[in-house]
């Protein structure tokens, strides 16, 4: 299994520790064809990209590929806000980038003050080891529904990480949908039985490293040992051994932008 891109990485421009070409650089190390440079979303208390850096971002990007010779694409890994569905990467954005991650993170302004639960609540819930309730499940499911049939996401980060879904039903969404979902190789988000009953949808994966340091842009070997565990047939994943995905946003764009 040869990773062919790495499309979730961070720079300083949100809570990453190198540069947008440090980034790049190491991807053209490790022979990638592509990079997805994918900060947080703008509703981030503390480590969303402010919408005056994105222009000097953008330049950053341009750059580095320009230098490298590595396609970097302008990402984002919004922040699913509410039970609406509601990202902060508006429509009015939408030129500006080139790939769209979203994910449910802690610390972001919420659409509602009952959207807490997604962040906050879970969290806790998590951390304390405390079984999630039924009620929780559903919320967090029809929010991750909401975010991929209201939003031209091309990958769901990290489902399930430190929050609480039917993940075979958000599965199903991004099958019918043609959004991605990610399997992280910073940190296991779904059991082994999980990942497998959310294979069985059809939906199709990409792997990422979710890298905030060089060092770790391209690791897929936490990722690579479940999906040999679980057993998932490697056609299923579209970004290794020399394919690429697919990708929902920039077909959107070219139909309505």
């Amino acid at each position: 299994m040869i990773l062919t891109a790495d499309y979730h990485t961070h720079t300083k421009y949100s809570d990453g520790k190198n540069t947008v070409l440090e980034n790049v650089t190491r991807a053209k190390d490790l022979g990638l064809r592509e990079i997805g440079i994918t900060e947080h979303g703008y509703s981030h208390l503390f480590f969303g990209i402010h919408r005056r850096e994105t222009d000097k971002f953008i330049r950053e990007i341009r750059e580095a590929e320009r230098i490298t010779g590595v396609k970097a694409l302008v990402g984002i890994e919004s922040n699913i806000r509410g039970k609406s569905g509601l990202c902060d990467l508006k429509e009015t954005d939408y030129e500006k980038f080139d790939i769209y991650l979203a994910g449910i993170h802690v610390c972001i302004h919420y659409d509602k003050m009952k959207d807490m639960q997604l962040g906050w609540g879970s969290w806790l819930r998590a951390n304390l080891n405390r079984k999630p309730s039924k009620k929780l499940i559903q919320y967090t499911t029809e929010t991750y529904i909401n975010a991929v049939k209201n939003n031209p996401i091309d990958v769901l980060t990290h489902i399930n990480f430190l929050c609480f879904s039917n993940p075979v039903e958000v599965a199903k969404c991004c099958r019918d949908y043609g959004t991605y979902l990610e399997i992280s190789s910073k940190k296991t988000h779904l059991t082994d039985e999980e990942l497998a009953a959310v294979a069985d949808t059809g939906v199709r994966f990409v792997i990422n490293s979710d890298a905030h340091w060089t060092d770790r842009i391209g690791d897929c070997k936490l990722a690579e040992e479940q999906i040999l565990r679980v057993g998932i047939p490697l056609d299923r994943i579209d970004n290794i051994d020399g394919k690429l995905p697919n990708f929902r946003f920039a077909e959107y764009k070219k139909r309505h932008l």
